[in-house]
């Protein structure tokens, strides 16, 4: 077996371990539903007749490493639907899985011993002693809906990290704790980038720091697509269902949607907020007679948009219910298809690129409840997948069959952060649908009325969840041109503080985003409050730099102090990383 293989079966068997030990110490009542390994370890839920908590992992753990030691052989056996339900009588969860298996399912079980048995297709080990070596920790509990739903019953749900060896355990915990030093959801708070408040669930609030760096961003993406010729547009946030019915999000996405019924669900005044902005662009398209000259047409937005989630998906930044995509739509000839793709992905190269991110591409095909002729599907696939053939080469790029949008493949673009973690952030989606489901029209060059075709496409994703992805890549540490304040200024003493607001007037004038405390208080507990932001400048300024016309700089993460910069060399620096969207500080005045 190859590694990942190892690892499948070795982390499965311990899920087994897992569950005997939880029965063998809470006794028969205990209800098991599922246990599958998982990316860093194993899980299993189950209906305990008493609430498992943290002071119980040592000795569920040392229940697991007691059955390891009994060096119980693993035996499989198929048996008949009968033989399953008569085995599992009483285990309502495991019953309802054998019920619900097709006829002619083969139905395998997995003896631990003569104590346990569990329903499993396997494999597993042949016996504990497999799993002696075995290094896993139990580390979280969560509740579980049975099945993820709602109106079934909540289970307890024990997490365990699982590796071969202590060594790799321990790895996986230093990344695990460096990843919650770099949680976005307790960084953003404390950095007074954003806010959350149960009024308004999933519906970030940007604080005027985090609206500085947002505006930051948005400033740098309007002007990337401003030299690729993209128009920027906004729409109506709330439209009747007339739009949504038109485009297909109503049959096939309406619950995802925030709606304000009429008087009825079908009145025709019934409306719906906004879960994605393709329709503002079409129609902008058809507000007057376009010709072949107009094409390619390309609109960029950044309006507000909603789509409904569950309680329990929400996830601070990253999985919201009020958001700003950042969108683009683009209206081609299916002749011009090729070369728009490969513009779009030079934009997400630079884009990428600026923030020290690499990405990979995947094309997802079509999925079950697609709309359309399946020839325009497939003409579309095949010309995805020969321009990611032409930019990437045979076998540099990844295909997901059934995961396109309902309207047309996609190309996903997928980066990795400072963690290694994987990402899906842009989108490039080919739709042949919509133009059909709107009757879009272009006049040809030989006179006649031709179809566009629409490409849907993100870059970031959205603005939200591209900046919880920054907080957590940067550790709070932004690059110069995008940190919320990039200069702080603190006078060292009262009298310092025309000296310090000259200073401060002249980076403004320039564009440098400046904040001074000018208050009569102890000026190392001013640097300290900027430091506590991740300021990527502090200037201190005295006596000595008023009479000289410089700047003593404390630079973020640097030890020693520049002293007698000339202001103007100061500014030079600054709008040289404003400029260059450089990812590193400078430390010396060129």
């Amino acid at each position: 077996m190859d590694k990942e293989q190892y690892l499948s079966v070795y982390r499965h068997s311990l899920a087994h371990i897992l569950a005997k030990a939880v029965i063998e110490l809470y006794g028969k009542t205990v209800q098991y539903a599922i246990g599958p390994q998982i990316a860093d370890g194993l899980y299993y839920d189950f209906l305990l007749p008493a609430s498992v908590t943290q002071e119980d992992f040592p000795k569920i753990e040392e229940k697991m490493r007691e059955i390891i030691k009994r060096r119980e052989a693993w035996v499989r056996k198929e048996v008949s639907r009968d033989e399953a339900l008569a085995l599992f009588q009483g285990q309502k969860y495991k019953t309802e899985l054998i019920e619900e298996l097709p006829a002619d399912e083969v139905i395998t079980i997995y003896w631990t011993g003569d104590d346990f048995v569990d329903l499993c297709r396997g494999p597993h080990v042949e016996n504990s002693q497999e799993l002696m070596s075995a290094a896993f920790e139990i580390h979280a509990l969560s509740g579980a809906y049975w099945r993820g739903n709602e109106h079934n019953d909540m289970l307890q749900r024990i997490y365990v990290w699982a590796f071969p060896n202590r060594d790799e355990l321990k790895a996986h915990k230093a990344l695990i704790q460096e990843a919650l030093e770099r949680d976005h959801k307790k960084l953003g708070p404390q950095l007074d980038l954003f806010m959350m408040d149960s009024t308004a669930p999933g519906m970030p609030y940007w604080l005027p720091r985090g609206w500085k760096m947002y505006n930051a961003l948005l400033s740098f993406w309007r002007n990337i697509h401003e030299q690729h010729g993209y128009q920027e547009i906004s729409g109506p946030v709330l439209s009747k269902k007339e739009l949504w019915v038109t485009s297909g999000h109503w049959d096939h996405y309406m619950d995802g949607m925030f709606i304000l019924p009429g008087e009825t669900l079908d009145s025709p005044e019934t409306m719906a907020l906004k879960p994605m902005n393709c329709p503002n662009a079409i129609k902008v398209f058809m507000n007057k007679g376009r010709s072949y000259r107009d094409l390619p047409f390309r609109i960029n937005q950044v309006d507000v948009i909603h789509r409904k989630e569950k309680s329990g998906e929400l996830n601070g930044l990253f999985r919201v219910q009020e958001f700003h995509q950042d969108d683009a739509h683009i209206l081609v000839t299916e002749e011009q298809i090729a070369d728009e793709i490969k513009d779009i992905m030079s934009i997400a190269t630079e884009i990428y690129n600026t923030f020290g991110l690499t990405y990979a591409a995947e094309l997802s095909t079509r999925p079950d409840d697609y709309m359309g002729d399946i020839e325009v599907w497939n003409r579309a696939e095949e010309d995805l997948k020969n321009i990611l053939l032409e930019v990437y080469g045979e076998g540099n790029f990844e295909i997901n069959e059934g995961d396109g949008a309902f309207y047309g493949p996609k190309i996903d673009l997928k980066m990795k952060d400072a963690l290694g973690r994987e990402w899906q952030m842009g989108t490039i989606q080919l739709d042949f649908q919509l133009p059909l489901n709107f009757d879009m029209k272009y006049a040809a060059s030989d006179g006649t009325q031709k179809r566009p075709v629409m490409i849907h496409r993100a870059i970031l994703g959205s603005f939200e969840r591209f900046i919880g992805i920054a907080i957590e890549h940067f550790k709070g540490a932004f690059p110069f041109w995008m940190n919320p304040y990039q200069v702080a200024v603190v006078p060292i003493r009262v009298e310092n503080n025309g000296y310090a607001a000259q200073v401060a007037e002249k980076l403004i004038r320039a564009g440098i985003r400046v904040e001074a405390d000018y208050a009569d208080k102890n000026m190392n507990e001013k640097i300290k409050a900027y430091k506590k932001y991740k300021d990527p400048y502090i200037l201190v300024l005295g006596n000595k730099e008023a009479e000289t016309g410089t700047v003593s700089v404390t630079v973020r993460g640097v030890k020693e102090q520049l002293h007698g910069v000339p202001v103007d060399a100061f500014l030079a620096m600054c709008e040289k990383m404003n400029r260059e969207h450089s990812l590193e500080l400078l430390t010396k005045a060129e």
